[in-house]
C-alpha cells in the first residue's frame, strides 16, 4: 500500500509532498511537507530516494510536465489530514486510476518491484 492524499476540491489522490521553499533541500522539503500535510514526523535517517519521475500534469493539459522526486521513510505520530489535505487513504495498484500520471509511474515501479499489489 502507498499513502495518498487528496486536497480540497480535487478528485485525484496524490503522493504527499510539495514544492520547495527557497534554499530548501529535497530532505528539508520532504520533512516540512509531510508534517504539514500528514501531521507526522519523518525520521530523517530512514529517508531513502525511490526515484525521480516526470509526466504530464494530467491527460487534459498539454505542455505542462510534473517532475517529482520520491522518497520512502519511517514516521512517528498518528497520520491525519492536515493543511490543505481533505482526505488521506492507503492505496493499492487497484487505485491506479485515482492518481495523476506522474504517480502512476511510481505505482508501476513499486508493482514491478513487488512492493505494491
Amino acid at each position: 500500500m502507498i499513502l495518498g492524499a487528496r486536497t480540497r476540491g480535487k478528485d485525484l489522490f496524490y503522493i504527499p509532498g510539495g514544492k520547495r521553499h527557497d534554499g530548501e533541500s529535497d530532505l528539508q522539503t520532504l520533512l516540512r511537507e509531510v508534517e504539514e500535510e500528514l501531521t507526522v514526523a519523518l525520521a530523517p535517517d530512514t529517508v531513502a530516494h525511490l526515484g525521480t519521475y516526470e509526466a504530464p500534469v494530467d491527460e487534459h493539459t498539454t505542455g505542462v510536465v510534473v517532475r517529482m522526486a520520491c522518497y520512502t521513510g519511517d514516521h512517528s505520530g498518528t497520520l491525519a489530514a492536515g493543511g490543505e489535505i481533505e482526505e488521506i487513504a492507503w492505496l493499492s495498484y487497484a487505485d491506479y486510476d485515482r492518481v495523476p500520471p506522474v504517480d502512476r509511474l511510481v505505482f508501476d515501479d513499486l508493482r514491478a518491484a513487488g512492493r505494491l499489489r
